[in-house]
């Protein structure tokens, strides 16, 4: 791929992966492979990834999440004909919402929306299960009568909602790596304050207040946020791009340790050199005009557009290399996300150049600046008109000339 579209590898400067063996294995790995040719490349797990990796369950709270998605695959897959008596039902009941959510492991929101939409109408479903006479559903209904396992799903739903928030934040095209991993450091000041927040009132976890109201023991979850801060400290605060690199692009005039700036620049791009760096950020710092040009601007402008590269040509070019790094694989997964819809079973005739040229129009962010055109030819007449959208275009039948 890469010498089909003449890309010299040595001077790419970093690769995002999602943490897939094929990917960062030692010996055949793609990112090992590619080292041999540039030894200088910075690879880096997808900080979504990551944060998804931090919030992986065990013990009790796994055991009563894979009870969670067997009770759903239960009510939902297992007949089509139960499936529509709970739909039906819970129609019936009036209740918040007309079905369940089915799990799946891959999508990053998946767990999240699945738990809330159970507990909306967890009340309708145990009452549904009581009506049906399977073992299945007695034993599933014997579940949702246990408090203590309600207490841990109520648990789950609202520490689930905070990380599907975060992921939230995480999502989108033009995110840069140093957005990401400050929306990250946020999250993880916020989970101390989540802990402080279960041994007092639990105002940030309603669903869990309404369920316990102050009754039972809260230590297993105050467990539970200490393993989310170590997990997210030990795939985060060891992370390849370090502090002052991050804060040379979100504000250069607010770093102090100028020797250690440069030293940690050094040690992330091996090309720059420490005392071009030292005195380019001195004269930085002390630039007047430059200082209010940050102030009106975000930070990619200021320095793609404004910082002159003649004046701090090495400056400019580690805030290049930077901004221009994927924090996440998002644009990847949007990207699988529209082949899915695009190529499907009932389009079995669709070549993969077709598949390609869909491809170029779902994701391009260009925009067409024509309305409607009309080609005609000499002896046959054909008419084709643009929609001002670049995916919906449409070509009218061949009209025969009169």
């Amino acid at each position: 791929m890469l010498t089909k579209r003449k890309i010299n590898l040595k001077q790419v400067v970093s690769v995002t992966t999602d943490g897939a063996t094929d990917m960062v294995g030692r010996e055949k790995g793609a990112v090992a492979r590619m080292k041999q040719y540039n030894p200088d490349l910075i690879a880096y797990h997808c900080i979504i990834h990551q944060t998804v990796l931090c919030a992986i369950l065990s013990e009790e709270f796994a055991e009563v999440m894979n009870t969670m998605m067997k009770l759903v695959n239960f009510l939902r897959a297992s007949s089509s004909h139960q499936h529509r008596l709970l739909r039906e039902f819970l129609k019936e009941m009036d209740a918040d919402a007309n079905d369940l959510l089915l799990h799946n492991n891959v999508r990053w929101l998946s767990k999240g929306n699945a738990l809330e939409r159970f507990w909306s109408i967890r009340k309708e479903i145990a009452a549904f299960l009581q009506q049906l006479k399977s073992q299945k559903a007695t034993q599933f209904a014997n579940f949702l009568q246990d408090k203590h396992k309600m207490d841990v799903v109520a648990f789950l739903v609202d520490i689930t909602g905070h990380l599907n928030e975060l992921i939230l934040k995480l999502q989108g095209q033009k995110n840069s790596i140093c957005d990401l991993m400050k929306t990250v450091r946020s999250f993880q000041i916020k989970l101390d304050i989540f802990k402080e927040d279960l041994q007092a009132d639990c105002e940030r976890f309603s669903q869990m207040r309404e369920q316990i109201q102050g009754e039972r023991d809260i230590s297993p979850y105050v467990g539970f946020i200490d393993k989310l801060i170590g997990n997210f400290c030990q795939r985060f605060d060891c992370f390849n791009l370090g502090h002052q690199l991050l804060l040379l692009i979100e504000n250069p005039f607010l770093i102090r340790e100028i020797r250690g700036f440069s030293k940690e620049v050094t040690q992330t791009f091996k090309c720059a050199h420490p005392g071009s760096l030292q005195l380019e950020l001195t004269d930085l710092q002390a630039d007047v005009a430059l200082r209010r040009h940050f102030e009106t601007n975000d930070s990619a402008t200021f320095w793609l557009q404004i910082v002159p590269e003649t004046m701090f040509p090495g400056l400019t070019k580690v805030a290049l290399h930077t901004l221009t790094m994927f924090g996440s694989t998002y644009s990847c997964e949007t990207a699988f996300s529209s082949m899915n819809i695009i190529k499907t079973k009932y389009r079995s005739r669709l070549t993969n150049e077709h598949l390609h040229m869909s491809m170029r129009l779902a994701l391009t962010p260009f925009k067409n600046n024509f309305s409607v055109c009309y080609l005609t030819c000499s002896k046959d007449n054909y008419s084709i008109a643009f929609h001002s959208s670049p995916i919906q275009v449409q070509t009218f039948r061949y009209v025969k000339s009169i």
